[in-house]
């Protein structure tokens, strides 16, 4: 694989993204380098789909916005960032429009990150702040190793949720609740 010398923005990594060599892999770009993103496990896989499923069917019965599972988000703010959360929500007015081949310039509203073998929380609640920088309202961080579920609304803050919690949705979401013990019985 080649080695990149420089940093890129948005536009170069996209197309980067069609050449050969990078098709197989998924990627992150952080600060101008893209990233390699380990491939997801069964268990991770198993997380990502139950949340999708639940934020989807809240969302679309209440005409909110959509939903996506390891889609593209570039930062309005930031040139250099594109991020991939496992599960987004996008109200409709912010959403690209059904259709669009392109990647707009948008962070989710609610981005969720499901925990892996490789990842840290440390590692993870910087992805949160990552968020949180550029425009994403609300971030879960999903642990199912532990059977927990950190939110963070604001940057350098988190909430830490246990299987007898209920996660809501908060001013992004309103309305939504999910026992975690609903969750965590996959």
């Amino acid at each position: 694989m080649p080695v990149l010398e420089r940093l890129i923005d948005a536009d170069a990594f996209l197309e980067m993204q069609l050449l050969p060599e990078y098709r197989d892999s998924e990627y992150e770009l952080i600060n101008g380098e893209m990233v390699e993103m380990p491939p997801p496990g069964f268990v991770h896989g198993e997380f990502a789909v139950e949340l999708s499923h639940y934020i989807r069917a809240f969302a679309k019965a209440r005409g909110l916005g959509r939903t996506t599972v390891e889609a593209g988000f570039r930062s309005a703010f930031n040139p250099r960032l594109v991020l991939r959360p496992d599960v987004a929500f996008t109200r409709h007015d912010r959403a690209p429009k059904p259709g669009d081949r392109g990647m707009g310039a948008v962070m989710p509203d609610l981005a969720v990150e499901i925990a892996s073998p490789s990842n840290s929380a440390a590692d993870l609640r910087e992805k949160a702040e990552l968020y949180l920088r550029n425009g994403t309202r609300l971030v879960w961080l999903v642990f199912p190793d532990d059977e927990r579920v950190e939110v963070h609304g604001k940057i350098g803050e988190g909430q830490s949720l246990s299987l007898d919690d209920t996660l809501t949705g908060g001013d992004v979401l309103p309305g939504f609740r999910l026992e975690l013990g609903r969750l965590f019985a996959l």
